[in-house]
């Protein structure tokens, strides 16, 4: 049973949060993820009012000082995860990148993911180790039996407890639309719950494309460089979920930089302090408030 209990928190346990995630991913209604890479994140994302969360390989790396190439373990992303559950109760999809090897390294990680909490996996096809879609030419795909192999073991071991999304490089490795269809066939033969297809171009002329030819299932985004195109498009299109993976990491970055770079360059506080959160909102935003009222409950007076 997918529950996770928030311990010294009044969240509470979420009912179902793979069902959660499945209503969002299978609604009909054109919902949205948005990138959390820590506990922090995570809380801050639920105060912004989404209803999911996405775990983005790319900023839990980051987070981490990894780059983005399977060079953070997966031991590392559960972990990032279960602090994410346990600080914003949302639904939770990881980016489980390739699996982080083959068949029994795949199900292993969705197994670990569903016990700590995670409501869905999004796994892709390249081979392993995998590096950022948005890097370089080098993007090397895995085959399409030996992919749908790896989507059949996670099936066969979570069973309907984890949303399986099967993510698609082939535009980001230059391999075209028909090379996309084909493997959306397959992926969806091989249990998938939704398919995700990416694109590293600045239109979103071949996701478009990809949607008018294919709506076996629900069809997942990641508009990180077609960003200008208008929210109205993908309704219109029949696209199911958008996520929006890396913002919050990437405004964590611009944010730290220009505060320690003034401070640095004042050598005081002062300045900045009317510009950052107080710390009486960072204690707000983690439930101080409730370790204060538990404190009256649990210790003797006399403390």
């Amino acid at each position: 049973m997918n529950q996770t209990v928030f311990i010294g928190r009044p969240l509470g346990p979420l009912d179902n949060p793979t069902k959660m995630l499945r209503d969002l991913v299978c609604s009909g209604k054109l919902s949205f993820l948005m990138e959390a890479h820590d506990g922090l994140s995570a809380a801050i994302v639920k105060q912004a009012g989404f209803k999911g969360l996405w775990a983005s390989g790319l900023s839990i790396s980051s987070a981490l000082g990894y780059r983005d190439a399977n060079e953070a373990s997966w031991t590392e992303v559960v972990d990032a995860v279960e602090r994410m559950v346990d600080a914003s109760g949302l639904p939770i999809l990881v980016d489980g990148e390739s699996g982080f090897g083959n068949f029994n390294n795949a199900r292993l990680l969705a197994t670990k993911l569903l016990q700590h909490g995670a409501a869905g996996v999004c796994l892709e096809d390249k081979a392993f180790p995998k590096r950022n879609s948005f890097v370089g030419n080098r993007h090397p795909l895995v085959d399409i039996d030996e992919f749908s192999g790896r989507l059949r073991a996670v099936k066969d071991t979570t069973g309907n407890d984890l949303v399986l999304v099967a993510r698609i490089e082939a535009l980001i490795a230059g391999y075209g639309l028909d090379e996309a269809l084909r493997r959306a066939d397959a992926y969806a033969d091989a249990g998938a719950d939704a398919i995700l297809i990416h694109s590293r171009k600045t239109d979103a002329d071949e996701i478009m494309a990809f949607a008018k030819e294919w709506q076996k299932l629900p069809i997942v985004i990641v508009p990180t460089k077609y960003y200008r195109t208008p929210v109205s498009a993908y309704r219109d299109a029949g696209i199911s979920t958008v996520i929006w993976a890396n913002h919050a990491m990437r405004a964590a970055v611009a944010g730290m930089r220009a505060v320690c770079a003034r401070i640095a360059a004042e050598e005081s506080v002062a300045g900045v302090e009317p510009e950052v959160a107080t710390l009486e909102d960072v204690f707000g935003l983690l439930r101080y408030d409730e370790l204060a009222s538990a404190e009256d409950r649990y210790l003797p007076k006399h403390l």
